[in-house]
């Protein structure tokens, strides 16, 4: 099948039946009508649920036996590679490369547009082959249409260097035979026809949220719903860093303060620290037992002598 039959049997590139008229609408119906697009993009998502799950048990095992997770994609769906892979490190406190990204045309390509680097196939390979990615690492590749050049290119030499793959695309059939895992979302055409950084995009963004969220709940890095390895770099993760510590050690805000201090800005460290009564060392200890999970460690070490023993399941 030639491209012009493959682009015309695309999801997102039909007419949407709802906004044939955006152009004769007021404002407030045009915005309301765009908007209303919105709705079914959380029931695409919702839908790809089992597929995604598949993905998030894959890249856990993958990063738990020392690999990486890393995202390919162009343009809007590049970008959402690179959005989500940058956050990882002060949200979870992982080394940065653990989730890296590659986005068609390289680093300019965030801030100006290359429309014709998706084209490059060979640009995908090179990209792949310079990330030296190894049979431990994951690959993810992000495209609507599930046929971009770059993103397949890199997705070979992902399966030539034996890492696992993952597919999000937006169309049926999208990367068939290249992925492990094919996460599917589609959300129908476009408000503004075949403009997938709507739509489309908001899907991946929603998608990639949650394999990087949920794998790293599976890591450890989170305790009940608060992210107890965050890195406190700023003032604003300062502060959210002494308030866990606070509502999880079941201490005062001048505590909590001095206790991360003492832990080296590790949140976890210092929780274990308040709430078990344990020096730094201690704690790390005890951490690196349970493989870095607060819920084990906390389960598995006494209370201080004279207070009630603390259920470990909850902490706020």
């Amino acid at each position: 099948m030639g491209f012009t039959q493959e682009f015309n049997k695309m999801i997102t590139e039909e007419r949407n039946a709802h906004t044939m008229d955006l152009d004769l609408l007021d404002t407030t119906e045009l915005v309301s009508r765009v908007q209303n697009e919105d709705f079914a993009v959380a029931e695409a998502v919702k839908a790809a649920v089992p597929d995604i799950a598949k993905a998030v048990d894959l890249i856990t095992e993958r990063l738990h036996n020392g690999g990486r997770l890393i995202y390919f994609g162009a343009g809007t769906s590049g970008r959402l590679g690179v959005l989500d892979a940058t956050e990882c490190s002060p949200t979870f406190g992982i080394d940065s490369e653990l989730v890296a990204a590659h986005i068609a045309g390289g680093k300019e390509a965030m801030f100006r547009s290359f429309e014709n680097a998706e084209d490059s196939k060979e640009m995908g390979e090179q990209d792949a082959i310079s990330a030296k990615i190894t049979d431990k690492d994951i690959v993810v590749g992000i495209t609507a249409s599930g046929r971009t050049p770059y993103v397949i290119g890199a997705l070979e030499q992902a399966r030539e260097a034996g890492a696992a793959r993952i597919g999000i695309v937006n169309n049926f059939g999208g990367l068939d035979g290249l992925c492990d895992v094919t996460i599917t979302a589609v959300v129908g055409a476009e408000a503004l026809t075949g403009s997938t950084r709507m739509k489309a995009g908001t899907a991946q963004k929603m998608i990639l949220n949650l394999l990087t969220t949920c794998t790293m709940v599976r890591l450890g890095k989170v305790y009940e719903n608060l992210m107890v390895d965050l890195k406190p770099t700023n003032e604003k993760l300062r502060e959210r860093a002494v308030s866990i510590i606070s509502i999880c050690g079941e201490v005062p805000r001048h505590i909590a303060e001095g206790a991360l201090v003492a832990s080296q800005n590790k949140a976890k460290t210092a929780i274990l620290m308040t709430k078990r009564k344990l020096g730094r060392a201690q704690a790390e200890e005890l951490l690196t037992k349970y493989g870095g999970s607060l819920r084990k460690a906390l389960a598995n070490s006494p209370a201080p002598e004279g207070s009630a023993k603390p259920q470990a399941e909850k902490c706020c």
